[in-house]
């Protein structure tokens, strides 16, 4: 194999290749990538056995096909560092060779023959939707993935295929985070998948440096998405996903809009004054003003008012800063709508094709 590659897109991509290559693994072919050369440009493949990645790289003049199997952190620090636009890759006496204008690095190589098959994606797939709708919806829903292992099928994102509506749901048993998105394409059955996080994650690098519509196919046991250059894949998480439908509250009768931007202030300058031992703010709605409070023992006390149209009887409820900070952060809209009912009932914010459940938490 003999390749002259553009530096900057041989980094984007092995930067998204990093993200599956498992560093623990004692298996040192997983903690390498695959690169095959041919006419149509350079195809790097990387995988965990559980994660795949694959992009092709059409940024490269092919002097020679052929392939080859190098560590992925050697060869990522070298294109990293280097200053040269392009790079030299050459494989020859049982070695990769990267060359720049005044640099020469020798790689030791294994055979390419042992690594894993990483899937591809063909064909139009079940679902397609513009990059951006898509990275949006992941935005939106990722950081809720419970990050504990107590409840398997909560840790991934829910793929729910409905009618002509594609959404995307976490949770970690304290807030739940739901979006929904119109694709330009729905074939198939409804369907519900849990997709792994760390699928996700790579999706979402994936789609960043992305364009145009993504192909999704869901299977039986595994998700595959086709962003621009790249195919993300990966089998499904097992388990049932829980009956989200019945944590979101239906009986909210107090319903505030907010703009977005000033609560999101208002949240975080209330938190400065929070610690372990008091990690809640307090929210009081009254006489059309919004007072957000905290107090953390032997530090001192925070006090943010924001004006609201609220009237009626005041109603004080108590929050996780973090928590409600997180979804203004994904919110993607001017204003949010904040629901509830009392102290002791989840509030929902709603934002567009965006909707979050939060659990109250006690201030006492």
């Amino acid at each position: 194999m003999h390749v002259i590659i553009n530096r900057s897109a041989l980094v984007e991509v092995l930067g998204i290749g990093s993200g599956v290559v498992a560093s623990r693994t004692t298996k040192e072919l997983l903690k390498c990538v695959r690169f095959a050369a041919a006419n149509d440009g350079l195809l790097i493949c990387a995988t965990d056995q559980e994660v795949n990645v694959r992009a092709t790289v059409h940024q490269v003049e092919v002097r020679v096909a052929g392939e080859v199997l190098v560590p992925l952190d050697k060869v990522m620090q070298i294109t990293r560092e280097s200053v040269d636009e392009t790079l030299e890759l050459k494989v020859e006496d049982e070695r990769c060779h990267i060359r720049g204008r005044d640099s020469h690095f020798e790689i030791y190589i294994q055979d390419p023959a042992e690594f894993p098959a990483v899937p591809d994606l063909e064909g139009d797939g079940d679902i397609a939707i513009e990059a951006a709708a898509l990275q949006t919806a992941i935005d939106q829903t990722i950081f809720a993935v419970a990050k504990e292992n107590t409840r398997y099928a909560i840790n991934g994102i829910l793929w729910e295929k409905h009618g002509k509506k594609l959404n995307l749901v976490a949770t970690d048993g304290r807030r739940l985070a739901w979006a929904s998105c119109v694709p330009d394409k729905m074939a198939g059955d409804d369907k519900r998948v849990i997709a792994p996080v760390k699928t996700m994650s790579i999706l979402q690098r994936a789609l960043a440096a992305a364009e145009g519509p993504v192909v999704i196919e869901l299977r039986e046991n595994q998700i595959l998405a086709r962003a621009g250059a790249y195919v993300v894949s990966s089998a499904l998480v097992e388990g049932h996903f829980p009956q989200y439908q019945d944590v979101i509250p239906k009986d909210a009768d107090r319903q505030v809009q907010l703009n977005t931007e000033e609560f999101r202030s208002a949240v975080r300058r209330a938190a400065l004054l929070t610690n372990e031992q008091s990690k809640g703010i307090r929210l009081r709605f009254a006489d059309n003003q919004l007072v957000l409070s905290s107090r953390a023992p032997e530090q001192g006390e925070a006090t943010v008012a924001m004006p609201v149209e609220f009237d009626g009887p005041a109603l004080e409820i108590g929050f996780s800063p973090v928590f409600v900070e997180d979804a203004l952060r994904v919110a993607g809209t001017p204003t949010v709508s904040l629901e509830m009912r009392d102290a002791d009932r989840p509030g929902v914010i709603k934002a567009g094709g965006f909707l979050y459940v939060v659990m109250p938490v006690n201030l006492a």
